[in-house]
């Protein structure tokens, strides 16, 4: 399946076939939709097909590394196989998404220890900390991310090859996640000077697209753990 939105988070949409139809939804030969992974939530969306639209109500991953299942709505009756279909994202909430994505990279840099998890959504996101003994504060955080931010650096992919990856284990802030490995290829994202890790979800392509964040609630959920939530400002 050719993965539209891996080398361009900003197509929202692309011409398809459907290749596969099951139970759980469809399969398309090539996609638009990011699929759910990595605590970011797969796109919904629509398909136009012959006159008509049937909503995409979710996009997860399928069996193999580069396989996408197009989750449809209830009751819908499913495009055949061989049927050509335009496939359409909802865009502003995947702007949203991309727009909080690469702010979680910016809070990622900004404090210390690992990622133990982390979540990302249109409204707040929120990555949790290996930090037992850090007091963090809300204020000086959120300047020191909307001082990156206002810096506007590209945020730009690069790949590098699974043994690389292998090689560099400290490339890998987040416990919870494993790198996007498996192809031969893993993408890296890198704000320079700022950040540089693996991640295979969608982001803005400069950091002044993001525009003002706010820390809304640092929280304790265990021992080892501090919550970090982060909203828009808009």
């Amino acid at each position: 399946m050719d993965l539209v939105f891996r080398n361009d988070a900003y197509a929202r949409r692309c011409m398809a076939m459907v290749v596969a139809v099951e139970a759980g939804g469809l399969r398309l030969d090539r996609t638009v939709f990011y699929p759910a992974g990595g605590g970011q939530p797969g796109d919904t969306g629509v398909l136009r097909f012959a006159g008509r639209q049937v909503g995409v109500t979710n996009a997860v991953k399928g069996d193999g590394p580069d396989d996408v299942l197009h989750v449809l709505a209830a009751d819908t009756a499913a495009p055949a196989v061989g049927t050509e279909v335009e496939a359409e994202i909802d865009w502003d909430r995947r702007y949203r998404h991309m727009r909080m994505h690469t702010a979680l990279h910016l809070l990622c840099s900004v404090v210390p220890g690992a990622v133990t998890g982390g979540q990302i959504a249109a409204d707040k996101s929120r990555l949790d900390f290996d930090v037992p003994t850090t007091t963090l504060d809300k204020a000086e955080i959120a300047a020191r991310i909307n001082a990156l931010i206002a810096a506007d650096s590209p945020v730009v992919p690069r790949w590098i090859s699974d043994d690389e990856m292998a090689a560099q284990p400290e490339l890998v802030r987040t416990m919870s996640v494993k790198p996007p490995t498996g192809n031969g290829l893993v993408r890296l994202m890198e704000i320079a000077g700022v950040d540089l890790q693996p991640c295979g979800g969608t982001h803005v392509g400069r950091l002044g697209e993001i525009g003002a964040v706010d820390v809304i609630k640092i929280e304790n959920k265990g021992k080892q753990n501090r919550r970090v939530v982060i909203t828009l400002n808009e």
